[in-house]
């Protein structure tokens, strides 16, 4: 399992990486992060829901409702250009944190 003080500062990245493809809601994308990580990390809801005032807050992404078939309403997500721009720049910024962080692990 991933600390969650680990991953911090990348929970955007994961979010917007699971907009790539198309509008999701909190759930899927949620369990779409876990499964993708091979269950080794699980996003609390509360992380989940304040990633997504903040991502929208910051124009990286939209919300909007659409109707289930049981008539209830969902928040569905999708990623802006201004979102993807940012997410190009996380990745960029992961690659350098990354190749730093490697010159400090060494196999004992």
């Amino acid at each position: 399992m991933i600390s969650s003080d680990v991953i911090r500062g990348y929970n955007d990245t994961l979010i917007l990486y699971m907009l790539l493809d198309g509008e999701s809601y909190g759930y899927e994308i949620s369990k779409n992060i876990r499964k993708l990580s091979d269950e080794k990390y699980v996003m609390k809801e509360t992380t989940l829901y304040s990633a997504f005032t903040r991502l929208e807050k910051n124009g990286y992404i939209d919300s909007f409702f659409l109707d289930e078939t049981f008539g209830k309403r969902r928040t569905y997500y999708r990623i802006t250009p201004l979102g993807l721009a940012y997410y190009r720049e996380k990745c960029a910024e992961w690659k350098v944190t990354q190749e730093v962080v490697n010159k400090f692990i060494k196999e004992l």
